[in-house]
């Protein structure tokens, strides 16, 4: 079942190719046909996911449903998959926003879709490539559901590359005028960080086979008897990838410019699904493989916590450039989500991983909302929006809810998540807890005053013509004034809602699911406690 999770989307992917490419012209077009198998493949994908969930025993422990076959035999390389309460909650995240965005992003890739910058060379491009668009996005789940359910620290470093090869396509493909830059700033770093952990996978191998057969599986290397100095080593490899995939400061800088010109749609993937793995290897790898050295980087880690969760704060209250300030907001919650990770205590493990859920959920909405936003007023510059509650109120008023959610009002689902943290902070070191919390007074500031500049007040001129102004939708029949949402993209919205609400009043959905994967790691870390101590 968990190969079938895998398969489905790439085997949709080669489907959407084939659309794109020889299907009849009539009813929209090959490229129209094309993204209708798209978002079929996505949820037939959804399908097999939820059969997953059926399937999982929310009463055991440890990974269920494991599938094992030798792939590399002469390095102990298997195509080992697995699912535990990490994995399922991810995975079930992901599985719901992949057919999300294809939904919002139904025009992207056709001619004039309004996504390409005023001057951009590529803008004049009129091939229709909805069918390109569909077949990354499809590719890119499969790699990424690869990513959590790998059970083999081979395959799963492979994947872990590969889901690069479509995110690149996606931002340099599809988005604004900067957008070649900002895919080659992405690529460069994540690279590089791959790169890293690459000599560590060499490094565990070396090791694996000084004391037995080599083998990558996760529970073999997770027996290895290391030494201090060099599981130190070998850690260091792998966070480092995590640090710049989740992103933590101070490898964080690629984040603003990819949100800023990518799609709305590909913001959502890469900040909501893709940068989560970022945190779950921390869990699963830095954690599960090097308890010890953990235990030894957990006050620079905490450190580096607080310092993204203030910073990203802070430097999202500056941004007039909409997009790039919901993705610097990421830059400061996932300090939260690596700073519950790296206390070691349940309530800090609980939150995090509920973070994970819940910033997905909250943040995509953000995203979606206001790229929304941004196609209408014509610019994503903020202070030349405003007024634009008077002529969309649902959108305004979808656009408050979700910063609602983003800054952790209680009632929503990361308030849950966001206050299990905070408690564990607190639990740590009291100024620890003191600093975290100043983040959750600045994400009130950057939420409401950006909502207050660019929704409220009064209509703003539209760009590019002089003299008009913000109005109701369709008044005085000019096709340039604001129109609030559609049928569509209210449709991608409410399932959103929907999740955000319902896990803020019973988070025990998700927690119960949670906590076994919770007790298992910390008690693997406990394990190697004296050992830290011992300064080692």
């Amino acid at each position: 079942m968990l190969t079938a999770l895998v398969v489905v989307p790439v085997v949709g992917a080669l489907l959407v190719i084939a659309a794109g490419r020889f299907a009849p012209s009539s009813g929209g077009g090959a490229g129209g046909t094309a993204r209708w198998v798209a978002l079929g493949g996505s949820l037939v994908t959804l399908a097999v996911a939820l059969g997953v969930l059926a399937s999982y025993d929310l009463d055991g422990s440890g990974m269920q449903l494991t599938e094992s076959y030798a792939w590399i035999e002469p390095l102990g390389v298997h195509w080992a998959l697995g699912v535990d309460g990490l994995a399922l909650v991810l995975v079930l995240l992901t599985a719901v926003l992949v057919p999300i965005v294809l939904v919002a992003e139904w025009r992207t890739g056709e001619p004039g879709d309004g996504i390409h910058a005023p001057g951009d060379p590529h803008g004049a491009d009129h091939r229709d490539r909805r069918a390109t668009f569909g077949a990354w996005v499809l590719l890119l789940e499969a790699a990424a559901l690869a990513v959590f359910l790998a059970t083999d620290v081979f395959l799963f470093y492979v994947v872990f590359e590969a889901t690069l090869i479509p995110a690149y396509f996606l931002i340099g493909g599809f988005g604004g005028a900067e957008r070649g830059r900002a895919a080659t700033k992405f690529l460069v770093y994540q690279l590089a960080g791959g790169l890293v952990m690459l000599m560590s996978v060499v490094g565990l191998y070396v090791v694996a086979t000084e004391q037995g057969p080599a083998s990558y599986l996760v529970s073999d290397l997770a027996a290895l008897d290391l030494g201090v100095v060099e599981g130190r080593w070998l850690f260091l490899g792998f966070f480092v990838a995590f640090a710049v995939k989740a992103p933590l400061f101070p490898v964080h800088t690629w984040l603003a410019d990819t949100t800023q010109t990518a799609t709305t749609g590909t913001s959502v993937l890469l900040v909501c699904v893709l940068d989560k793995i970022g945190t779950y290897a921390m869990i699963r790898f830095c954690l599960g493989l090097f308890p010890e050295a953990s235990t030894w980087a957990t006050p620079v880690v905490v450190t580096l916590a607080l310092v993204s969760i203030v910073y990203g704060a802070l430097i999202a209250i500056g941004q007039d450039d909409l997009l790039r300030l919901v993705g610097l907001t990421s830059l400061s919650h996932f300090g939260f989500i690596v700073l519950g990770i790296f206390v070691l205590t349940d309530q800090g493990h609980t939150g995090a991983i509920l973070y994970m859920v819940n910033h997905g959920l909250a943040t995509a909405a953000l995203f979606l909302v206001a790229g929304f936003a941004v196609r209408r007023a014509g610019t994503a510059s903020i202070s030349a929006m405003g007024g634009m509650e008077k002529a969309a109120p649902v959108l305004a008023g979808l656009f408050l809810l979700a910063g609602m959610a983003t800054l952790g009002l209680p009632g929503l689902a990361p308030f849950v998540s966001e206050f299990l943290v905070t408690l564990a902070a607190f639990d740590y070191a009291w100024y620890v807890g003191a600093i975290a919390v100043t983040g959750i007074v600045w994400a009130a500031i950057y939420v409401l005053w950006a909502y207050q500049r660019s929704m409220t007040g009064p209509p703003r001129p539209v760009p590019g013509a002089e003299g008009e102004t913000l109005d109701h939708a369709g008044a005085g029949g000019d096709p340039r004034v604001i129109g609030d949402l559609t049928t569509r993209e209210v449709g991608v919205l409410v399932p959103l809602v929907v999740a955000l609400v319902g896990f803020g009043f019973f988070p025990t959905l998700l927690t119960d699911v949670i906590e076994p994967t919770t007790t298992q790691v910390l008690e693997q870390v406990a394990s190697a406690l004296p050992a830290a101590e011992g300064g080692n």
